[in-house]
């Protein structure tokens, strides 16, 4: 989500206890009887960045849902300026459909005076060019809920009623402790600050290594939005945040249960195919300059691991419960090859 990098944005800001997030999202939603923002096919596009946790779980859902066909998906580069992220990655650096060069312009559309941050993922309008929310949490949980109608065939419940309680349960600690955790960690503005975080980040690790040992999934037996939140923060562990924001108590290859369920995951049709390690790497090397000044991109670590046997499969359950899973992402959402090695020609892990 966000302008990570400078001090005093969305991303948060050095203070002398703690780092703080700014959490002040727009707060619209679309719903299914909304008004003025109604579920319709067609009418929305998702603007992300595969670089950023937050933007990658709309990516995510979304493919895990197929709604690609409802929803389209506009795909910022890995790095921003201080204005905002932009589209660098389309031909004359201008979104194909929305027709700005950046996603501030959507944010200006609605609210020309707009004082908070410009953020991914946003939803945009596209018949106004208005972004209508920010609010990452509630996106996914809407794509699950809201636009249900649209779900492809098989499409699996991330969000399953009976489980809705413990899943936010679960949610609130992993998102205050580990995804959260590790920018809390990497944006210390005292060592005291940076001492108490680190703690927390893997107290909180610990734990989920003594929950995932007996189970194969955070919540009931298929995979739910809970592993989603996780996984983005896994799959960048090893290559951010363990040196970047000092995270280093232990790699994430050095947490055997941790690391079996990321791989589990990373090999599931929806997670590795959407991950894209040479945008997150650029983005957080070469933007957080006033935590890496020299803009260096390091060249590891070595991805082959994440295509290895898991073995997670021996404590049951089933990733898509009675559903299936998705198919190869369409052609032009397909992360390169040469960003993930993992990746085939069809856009699917090869293991």
């Amino acid at each position: 989500m966000s302008t990570e990098g400078s001090t005093t944005n969305r991303q948060g800001t050095y203070v002398e206890a703690d780092y703080q997030r700014d959490t002040a999202y727009i707060e619209d939603r679309i719903t299914r009887d909304g008004e003025p923002w109604p579920v319709e096919a067609g009418r929305y596009r998702l603007v992300v960045a595969r670089a950023c946790p937050w933007a990658n779980r709309a990516i995510i859902v979304r493919r895990l849902l197929g709604l690609e066909d409802a929803i389209s998906m506009g795909i910022c580069g890995p790095t921003h300026d201080a204005d905002s992220w932009t589209f660098d990655l389309d031909e004359g650096g201008v979104d194909p459909v929305l027709g700005i060069p950046r996603i501030k312009d959507a944010y200006l559309r609605r609210f020309p005076d707009y004082p908070k941050g410009i953020t991914v993922p946003a939803i945009v309008d596209v018949p106004s060019g208005g972004v209508v929310t920010n609010n990452f949490p509630q996106i996914t949980l809407d794509f699950s809920r809201e636009w249900s109608q649209f779900h492809r065939d098989g499409a699996p419940q991330l969000y399953p009623e009976h489980l809705r309680a413990e899943i936010d349960e679960v949610n609130k600690r992993v998102y205050t402790e580990v995804n959260n955790g590790v920018y809390r960690c990497g944006f210390a503005g005292t060592q005291k600050a940076y001492d108490a975080a680190y703690e927390r980040l893997f107290t909180a690790l610990d734990w989920l290594e003594e929950r995932l040992a007996t189970r194969r999934y955070l919540v009931g037996d298929t995979i739910t939005e809970a592993d989603v939140r996780l996984f983005t923060t896994l799959a960048r562990f090893d290559a951010v945040y363990h040196g970047h924001f000092k995270c280093n108590r232990s790699k994430l290859t050095e947490m055997p249960v941790l690391w079996a369920y990321a791989r589990d995951l990373f090999q599931t049709p929806g997670f590795g195919d959407t991950t894209d390690f040479t945008h997150i790497k650029s983005h957080y090397y070469e933007v957080h300059r006033d935590v890496n000044p020299t803009g260096v991109v390091p060249q590891g670590p070595d991805l082959s691991g994440w295509a290895t046997a898991h073995g997670r499969e021996t404590l049951g359950g089933r990733p898509f419960g009675d559903g299936t899973p998705p198919g190869p992402p369409p052609e032009g959402e397909r992360v390169p090859t040469a960003h993930n090695p993992h990746v085939g020609a069809d856009g699917l892990i090869r293991v």
